[in-house]
Order: structure tokens, then sequence, then C-alpha cells
């Protein structure tokens, strides 16, 4: 099983690879569409709930408003939009910082933003200064690189990528932060990076005030399996077979390890809800049919059609998740209706 292991590299590393030249080279939206993109009051939401969470904070006089993975900054301009009519104090307050490593896509949301802010990008999410921070991070998690094991009748085996193929390498047993029993025969995917991300801006919370919001496709259970997929021309492939630069691979989130991670660190953790109840608590359907009755017949049906696809169970409503972080002395956020979750 190790005569490979010369010229076989970690699973995690063939992902970051790809998709760092996927995104560096491809027109954004060219296989898949964001639900920023889908609707405008998907980011107009976010920017009500923006203001709601900058006013728990206290109103504080300057605010890093963060996102992660802008895309063409659909989301940051809608969400501005909402912010500098109904809050004009916290426009004042706030400086936009992105994690974006696209050259191409930083200029693209240079052009989308440059209305409303002049962003500051960043490289990585611990790189975003000190300070008051809300953050929006909406299909971000999915595309960062996960590490994957099995365990064999021979034992414990990670997977390898060699000549577009798996190979397995032998490893030590790995284990979850949620402590979850693993069975054998069934891969186990570990995004250490998003852990690292959840657990900076943990330890970033308990000093500072701050909320990180995430919303991505994935599950909140104990189950295990490879949700590895690739996305080129807008089509399924096989992921190993992806040339560089040439398909989008992710995963399925696991939101019960990211959110261990956060308990943890003795951070606020709120979720997961599925998108379409957060949406619906934030009130999208209303928000659409204002839009709606304002429009025509024909963008009055597409704007019902594109809220329906982003809260629908059997479209985007189930299948993604909202999980919120924060620190402990800040209230719920805004479609959480739970509250914070022991």
């Amino acid at each position: 099983m190790a005569a490979h292991i010369y010229n076989a590299e970690r699973l995690d590393h063939f992902m970051a690879r790809v998709n760092t030249q996927y995104y560096a080279e491809t027109p954004f939206l060219s296989d898949f569409i964001t639900a920023p993109e889908i609707s405008q009051v998907f980011g107009e939401l976010l920017g009500a709930w923006a203001i709601t969470v900058w006013q728990g904070m206290g109103s504080p006089a300057k605010l890093i408003l963060a996102e992660a993975g802008p895309g063409r900054g659909t989301l940051m301009a809608d969400a501005l939009r909402v912010i500098t009519r109904q809050a004009p104090d916290m426009a004042k307050a706030l400086t936009v910082h992105l994690v974006e490593t696209s050259p191409r896509l930083r200029q693209v949301q240079a052009k989308i933003l440059h209305a409303y802010a002049q962003p500051v990008w960043h490289k990585h999410v611990n790189d975003i200064p000190a300070g008051p921070m809300i953050l929006l991070a909406n299909e971000f998690l999915d595309a960062l690189p996960v590490r994957q094991f099995i365990q064999t009748s021979t034992g414990w085996h990670e997977h390898y990528v060699a000549d577009k193929a798996l190979e397995l390498i032998s490893c030590a047993a790995p284990s979850l932060p949620d402590g979850r029993t693993l069975q054998p025969d069934t891969v186990v995917e570990i995004c250490e990076q998003a852990q690292h991300i959840v657990r900076d801006l943990a330890h970033r919370f308990l000093h500072s005030p701050g909320v990180a919001l995430f919303i991505d496709y994935g599950h909140d259970t104990n189950s295990t399996g490879d949700s590895l997929q690739a996305l080129r021309h807008a089509r399924p492939t096989p992921p190993l077979q992806a040339e560089e630069g040439e398909a989008d691979l992710t995963t399925h989130v696991d939101f019960t390890a990211l959110l261990a991670v956060a308990r943890k660190a003795e951070v606020a953790t709120y979720g997961t809800e599925d998108q379409g109840d957060f949406l619906r608590h934030l009130g999208i359907m209303e928000r659409t049919e204002q839009l709606a009755s304002h429009a025509n017949p024909q963008d009055a049906a597409m704007l019902r059609s594109a809220t329906n696809r982003l809260v629908a169970p059997e479209k985007m409503g189930h299948l993604f998740k909202v999980m919120a972080l924060a620190s402990p002395t800040l209230p719920t956020p805004p479609g959480f209706m739970k509250g914070p979750v022991a």
C-alpha cells in the first residue's frame, strides 16, 4: 500500500492546489450559482441581520464587517445597501474586509463595491485585524480541503492521490472533536482548516466582541462518509479526474465537529438551523412580497421562484445549514430560535 508514497499527494493538499487554480482562472459562477446571486433578498436580509447584531454589540463606533469567500461581492453589496439606508451610523462606523485569495475576483469585488466601500483584502481569516467584528461566510467552508481516513481490516489508512486515483497510506487513528464513534470501512472526513478557523474566531470573540455567521451545505449529525464532489462545466465530474484549475472540489461541511470545536473554546454557539427556517425567521417571505408588489408580473414571478429555491426543503432550504459563533456576553443573533447551545 505504500508503493506510491513518494509520488502520492495527500488529498487535502490535492484539493487545495486544484481549487486555488480553479478560483484564480475560472470565471465565477460558470459552474454553480450561490444564494446571493439567486436573489437580492438574501444579501439584504443579512445586511439587516448585521444591523441588529451591531446594535446588540452596543453600536461600537468602529466595526469590521468581513466576508470570507465573497465571490463577486454581490452579498456584501446588497448588505451594504441596506445598512447605508437603514443604519447610517453603522455605515460610518464600519470598514469592509474580504478574505479572498484570487486576484481576478478581488478586481471584480472592488468594482461591485466601489459605491459603498473600499475593501481591505486578506488571504486568511486570522489576518483580519483586531476589533469588534461581524463575519459573514456563505459557501466558504465547503471549499476548504479535507483529509479522508478509513479503517480497514489492516488498520487505519489515509487517502492520498496518485495518478488520478486514491492510494491508501497507513496512519494513526483519527479523532473528531465531538468524540463520535468511528465505524470501520466508512470514510471519515476531517477539515483541519475549518476547525482552525473556528477555534481562532472563538478565541478572538472571547476577548473582543464579535459574531460569525456560516451558511453552507452540510450536516449536523454524527454520520461520516465520502462527500467529495466536483463540478466541471456546470456538470458533476469525477473529483480525482479534475485537471488543475478545471473543476471546483467541495465536500459537505461537518457542522457537528465545528460546533464541538467552538464549545470547547467556550464561545457561544448557535445552530444549526436549516437555511429555509433561518431565512423565514429573518422575513424573506415578507421582503419578497414587498418587492413583488412593485414589480411587473414576470419579475414578481421570478422573485417568488428565487425565494422558493432558497427556502424550500426539497431545494436549498434543508440541505444548507446555518451556524453562528458569538462572544458569550452578546444577545442571541437574529434567526436562531433555540438560543445558544450548551
